[in-house]
């Protein structure tokens, strides 16, 4: 399945899907956001809210920006210094090597599949303990400490329908993924982010997730 999946997304220039994205509070959904999200190699993403409301998450290969228009304002922080919920996803932009992120790769045990023909893989994230341990543990350790990393991947033709992320406390990530397009023509300015006059630009860490799960 990971040969598979990294196959499939380490051959395209360019990708493009639509998205859902979910909070979760103990399996209650406190927000969700939908939109439309672009990768281009090497390094680069934009994410682009519709609904409820219209913001933009942008990675040019050397920044990190979060716009909200209403706001009139940008946050911008180095690419490699954050911590945003989305960023694992660039290796869908960086080669789309699992090991980029993950030190192992199990098939999940406490995640079911959601569509009928996938399979669920646990990432176990770089960096974190309890790699060795038997699979419900490790699972579950890695909610605890906030890496618990989950892919549910198409056992067919490797498309990638949905991540999910599970923080500690039975908080929860989740995106959704679906009409994947590979190699569009998509313009290198659509990675570029070009603020409007007027818009202030902050320098520090992006808005974090709890923030977006209550704004």
């Amino acid at each position: 399945m990971v040969r598979q999946f990294e196959t499939l997304y380490s051959a395209p220039k360019t990708l493009q899907a639509t998205f859902l994205e979910r909070y979760t509070d103990n399996g209650r959904v406190t927000r969700a956001d939908a939109g439309t999200a672009y990768f281009r190699r090497p390094g680069k993403m934009r994410w682009e809210y519709h609904s409820p409301d219209d913001s933009l998450f942008l990675v040019d290969g050397k920044s990190a920006w979060f716009y909200v228009p209403a706001d009139h304002t940008v946050t911008r922080v180095p690419a490699k210094q954050s911590s945003d919920w989305r960023t694992p996803l660039a290796l869908l932009v960086g080669g789309s090597k699992l090991s980029r992120v993950c030190s192992a790769v199990y098939l999940a045990t406490t995640e079911a599949p959601q569509k009928s023909g996938s399979v669920v893989l646990f990432c176990a994230v770089k960096g974190a303990e309890g790699g060795k341990a038997h699979a419900p543990d490790r699972e579950a350790a890695a909610e605890t400490r906030g890496d618990a990393a989950f892919l549910e991947i198409d056992s067919t033709t490797g498309i990638l329908n949905r991540v999910l992320i599970k923080q500690p406390g039975g908080a929860a990530i989740e995106f959704k993924f679906a009409n994947w397009q590979f190699d569009q023509p998509l313009p290198e300015s659509l990675f570029h982010f070009a603020p409007s006059p007027g818009t202030a630009i902050v320098n520090g860490e992006l808005p974090s997730s709890e923030s977006r799960v209550n704004p």
